[in-house]
């Protein structure tokens, strides 16, 4: 039987020309199953009130918007917030890289420190954004080599496939689709990276199933995320604000590399986590209803959540 990946509207194609808005399809458009309560799968078992379709589009909102800013996202010098390119990346890196991508990277790490790429391997990159992952992967790897890029906003597709048309990155190509149903063949991937993407996922355990689909034996996961070491204030749970923004998403430890394990995955290795101070997590969900809540009611917010890097092998058999 045919698979079927959602793929969220309007739809972008790569053409011969400038990469450009092809069809409109029905917001109504979805998997049989979707739109109902799966926060439990989210979770790792632990059940809420919040609704799938809820978060799909309290994070759409949020990533269309930034894929149409024409400021900066989180790539400044600063360490003071969660995400800082200045920290997470080598500046020659970041000074290599072309601006439209640097502008709208949201990650909490780097995914590709991790990954061992190496000349003529194929990268697939979960929740791609702008593509800086992608594109710094494509240097690592040489034109021999491919990456695909995986996003479900169109916002950020559009303006990533169109950074690559206009600097040279033959090598990489994005496409549109939700990272629990990757639109991919399996055994495609050497290795599956992603950037602070699949705390956002209210279906955690579908994401590493696909992960583990599309690599090829003996492929390897790379991962920087969001990982949860205290339970959130209810008030930050629930908020689809501070879901969108990679926080009331996060699971713990022991439930990521669980949901890790279920998957078929072997070898799984934390190499690297980075705490969170109060001030970061306020600076980082100061636009969320929650913030003012939890600051009304001077809830301390030290060390709820870290930035983990994680890795991962598919069993050669």
């Amino acid at each position: 039987m045919k698979r079927r990946y959602f793929i969220q509207e309007p739809v972008y194609r790569k053409t011969n020309a400038d990469p450009i808005k092809v069809s409109q399809m029905s917001k109504k458009t979805k998997l049989k199953g979707q739109g109902k309560d799966r926060s439990e799968a989210a979770t790792g078992g632990r059940s809420t009130s919040v609704a799938e379709e809820d978060v799909r589009e309290a994070v759409r909102t949020r990533y269309s918007k930034l894929a149409t800013t024409s400021g900066t996202s989180c790539c400044g010098p600063s360490t003071q917030t969660m995400c800082s390119c200045g920290s997470l990346y080598p500046q020659a890196e970041i000074v290599s890289l072309p601006e439209d991508a640097v502008a709208v990277s949201a990650g909490c790490g780097n995914p590709t420190a991790i990954a061992s790429l190496k000349p003529g391997m194929t990268v697939v990159d979960l929740g791609s954004g702008g593509g800086i992952d992608a594109f710094l992967s494509a240097k690592k790897i040489g034109p021999s080599g491919k990456v695909y890029g995986i996003d479900a906003t169109p916002e950020m597709i559009y303006r990533a496939r169109k950074t690559a048309k206009e600097n040279g990155y033959d090598n990489v190509e994005f496409r549109l689709g939700e990272i629990e149903h990757i639109p991919l063949d399996a055994g495609t991937a050497d290795v599956v990276i992603s950037n602070c993407v699949i705390n956002l996922s209210p279906d955690k355990e579908q994401v590493f199933r696909e992960a583990f689909r599309i690599l090829k034996p003996g492929g390897r996961l790379a991962v920087s995320d969001i990982v949860l070491l205290k339970e959130l204030p209810d008030a930050i749970r629930k908020d689809m604000k501070a879901w969108s923004e990679c926080v009331s998403g996060a699971i713990s430890e022991e439930k990521y590399i669980g949901a890790l394990r279920t998957a078929g995955f072997d070898n799984i290795k934390v190499e690297d986590r980075v705490i969170y101070t109060h001030d970061q997590l306020v600076s980082y969900l100061q636009d969320a209803p929650s913030a003012s809540a939890t600051k009304a009611a001077n809830v301390d917010l030290a060390q709820l959540v870290a930035s983990y890097k994680i890795t991962a092998v598919k069993p050669k058999k």
